[in-house]
């Protein structure tokens, strides 16, 4: 059948009407999230639980404990943040506890607790040219590599350990971003130690990434200890963001999962077989 003009007029309004309609509805499913998988948690997370291998324990016994699957996003702890913010995770399990306080500020956390605490170490090639073995302080160790002009390696990439780095260099004296001596790799915690042993290079790195991957590295730790270098872990549920519907429950129960007494003893004893220490301490099971 062949439509006049006047027929095909006619219809245009309502091709266009269902087209718009049809832009709605693909709008609404995009903002409520309906796209995501039903039974997954979205979990963004710092590159040292993924790469200490922590959580090759922890994430089967949660989802044989309650049946969710888990999507884990290994970043930086600051991408992590940013990725809540946005709604693109469920929950988080971060360690930098200035941006993490900036965030729930924003009201984008529905809950911040303490999961358990390592420490950030600074290593070097064994030859230490900077001679930072000699002082046990991390702001006079960095203004000792500072003055020889020896490399570093800094991850660059607005991790809880990028922070704490920038935050070490401000009490040495300055961030040395122009100085040649002075390199970012822009990657997580495990390509960066890779780096720097290959180039001979100092860094900063969490204790447990660096035992993970010891084996592999020509460095070792030429400072500990100093109080400034505690390396703290928080889990946060994600404030689902206006429109966008996330998996709150499995949010919550991977939380909850966390600060469960078997999951704290399982953390205490992570490392112990292999490296004769502990690479993480609990911190809500007082008798783990």
């Amino acid at each position: 059948m062949v439509l006049s003009g006047g027929a095909i007029r006619g219809r245009i309004p309502a091709i266009i009407t269902v087209r718009k309609l049809l832009l709605l509805v693909f709008a609404l499913l995009a903002l409520t999230g309906c796209a995501r998988e039903r039974g997954v948690v979205i979990l963004a997370t710092t590159t040292s639980t993924d790469n200490s291998g922590l959580l090759d324990v922890l994430v089967p016994m949660f989802q044989e404990q309650t049946g969710y699957t888990v999507k884990v996003i290994a970043v930086g702890s600051g991408a992590a943040l940013r990725m809540g913010e946005r709604g693109d995770a469920d929950v988080l399990l971060v360690h930098s506890p200035d941006a993490e306080m900036g965030y729930m500020d924003g009201g984008y956390g529905r809950g911040r607790r303490q999961i358990m605490h390592n420490d950030f170490v600074l290593l070097g090639p064994p030859a230490d040219p900077a001679g930072v073995a000699e002082t046990d302080d991390a702001a006079a160790a960095l203004a000792a590599i500072a003055e020889s002009e020896s490399l570093f390696i800094s991850r660059g990439d607005d991790s809880g350990t990028h922070a704490r780095e920038r935050a070490l260099w401000a009490e040495a004296g300055g961030l040395p971003e122009s100085a040649a001596w002075y390199q970012e790799s822009g990657q997580g915690m495990g390509a960066t130690l890779t780096i720097a042993s290959q180039k001979a290079a100092y860094t900063l790195s969490d204790r447990a990434t660096f035992l993970a991957l010891s084996g592999t590295l020509e460095l070792e730790i030429v400072l500990q200890g100093d109080e400034r270098l505690l390396n703290i872990y928080h889990v946060i549920e994600v404030n689902p963001p206006n429109g966008i519907s996330l998996n709150e429950a499995g949010a919550t129960a991977f939380a909850e999962f966390l600060l469960k007494e078997e999951t704290q003893g399982e953390i205490a004893k992570f490392g112990m077989e292999e490296f004769g220490q502990p690479l993480f301490f609990p911190d809500a099971c007082p008798k783990c």
